[in-house]
C-alpha cells in the first residue's frame, strides 16, 4: 500500500500538472487509446457513475475537447469522441504523463516489469473473484 501511495502521488500530480481533473483526464485517455465509446462504457471502465459521467463530458465538451453522437444503430445510445483540438491535447499530456510513470518504474529491468505486470494482473483477477466480503463497507 506504501508504493502505491507513492507511485499515485506521482500519477496525480502528473495529472494536476495537465490543468484536468481526474476524471477529464480519464475520459480523454480512454478516448485516445480505445476511440468512440458509449458514454456508459467510459463510465464503467472508469468507474464513474452515470451522472458523473455526464458531467465529464458536458465538461468537456464544453470545452470542444470530445462531442457527443447518436449511435446509427440504436437511438439510446450516445456516443463519445475526441475532436481534433481534444485529441492533440491528450496526445500531448499523455505523452508527459507516460514519460513520468516510465521514471516511476525506471529501477526494474524489462523482465521485472513483464513479472509484475503479470503477478498484479493475476492478484486483481483473484481479488475480483472474491468480491466484496458480506458486512464489509466500501472504503471510500
Amino acid at each position: 500500500m506504501k508504493a502505491y501511495g507513492a507511485i499515485e502521488a506521482v500519477a496525480a500530480k502528473s495529472i494536476a500538472d495537465s490543468n484536468l481533473g481526474p476524471s477529464d483526464f480519464q475520459v480523454l485517455e480512454i478516448l485516445l487509446h480505445k476511440g468512440a465509446l458509449p458514454v456508459n462504457t467510459i463510465g464503467r471502465k472508469i468507474m464513474l457513475t452515470s451522472g458523473s459521467i455526464s458531467t465529464a463530458v458536458d465538461r468537456l465538451e464544453k470545452r470542444e475537447l470530445v462531442r457527443r453522437d447518436p449511435s446509427v444503430d440504436d437511438a439510446r445510445v450516445t456516443y463519445v469522441s475526441l475532436t481534433g483540438l481534444g485529441h492533440a491535447l491528450i496526445q500531448r499530456i499523455f505523452s508527459q504523463h507516460a514519460r513520468r510513470m516510465e521514471d516511476v518504474f525506471g529501477p526494474l529491468s524489462d523482465e521485472e516489469r513483464l513479472s509484475l505486470e503479470e503477478l498484479l494482473k493475476k492478484v486483481g483477477k483473484h481479488a475480483e473473484s472474491l468480491g466484496p466480503s458480506p458486512g464489509r463497507t466500501k472504503i471510500p
